[in-house]
């Protein structure tokens, strides 16, 4: 555990802690209050939050090893697991290809960067002003990698049993009801089997436009079949854009 975190706990401990670090201490105290746990070592929480886009800026060595990557290596399997084991007891009915589906709704980026939201974590998390400036604190991509890196955190801090309840009471709370909402329905996929339940041949997405900066850019992408246009979306990336023009294409068919 110490070797995870000790770049993070030297950079804490050294002479280049920004301004904003007594604030974000404050703010630390906040998230704990907020998420039921309070931490025996507050760096694992720190380097949890601590995006490798802050680390980088700081440090300037980009080949470093990011603690918030590793723990959210680790974290991403911890979830699962626990998500896992907690379908397997709440549904004893249900046969593996449910559960399945419901657990990879519930892990999803999306899923995630719901429960994110809900627990404000984007404001606790440290970026570099340029990923600031961008919208890094809401962007689903680093929301979702950081509650798996809050996940690993409470784990090295404290073992399985807090973990465990840190997602039940967190991430697991009203799953039910949450993963029925329209952005967690995967629409490529219900459009690829009703196709493939007429013999027909597999939807196919192309991407017609990109709008934007680099850094904020917005696709736009159409899904045909054959040669007819089925529907058309817009995302900020080329899955969400997809997904959007299968829902298109689902509506369409009344599917």
């Amino acid at each position: 555990m110490s070797n995870l975190v000790q770049k993070i706990l030297e950079y804490f401990n050294g002479n280049k802690i920004s301004e904003q670090y007594p604030k974000w201490e404050k703010n630390l105290a906040q998230l704990q209050k907020r998420i039921e746990y309070r931490f025996h070592d507050l760096n694992l929480l720190k380097a949890a939050l601590t995006h490798k886009s802050y680390l980088r800026r700081n440090y300037g060595d980009h080949k470093a090893p990011s603690p918030f990557e590793r723990m959210e290596f680790l974290g991403d399997s911890i979830l699962g697991f626990i998500v896992s084991k907690e379908l397997f007891a709440r549904h004893p009915d249900e046969q593996e290809g449910k559960l399945s589906k419901l657990k990879s709704k519930i892990v999803s980026e999306t899923y995630l960067t719901l429960k994110a939201n809900a627990l404000d974590l984007g404001k606790h998390l440290l970026l570099s002003p340029e990923e600031h400036q961008s919208g890094g604190a809401k962007k689903p991509s680093i929301l979702s990698d950081a509650v798996e890196a809050l996940i690993c955190a409470i784990y090295l801090d404290s073992g399985i049993a807090s973990v465990t309840r840190f997602i039940k009471n967190h991430i697991l709370v009203d799953y039910e009801t949450t993963v029925t909402r329209n952005e967690l329905v995967n629409y490529k996929s219900i459009l690829q089997e009703y196709m493939q339940s007429r013999g027909e041949q597999a939807p196919r997405y192309a991407t017609i436009a990109e709008e934007g900066p680099e850094h904020n850019k917005t696709f736009i992408v159409e899904v045909y079949h054959g040669q007819n246009v089925l529907g058309r979306g817009k995302g900020s990336t080329k899955k969400n854009a997809q997904q959007e023009a299968a829902h298109e294409a689902c509506q369409k068919l009344g599917i």
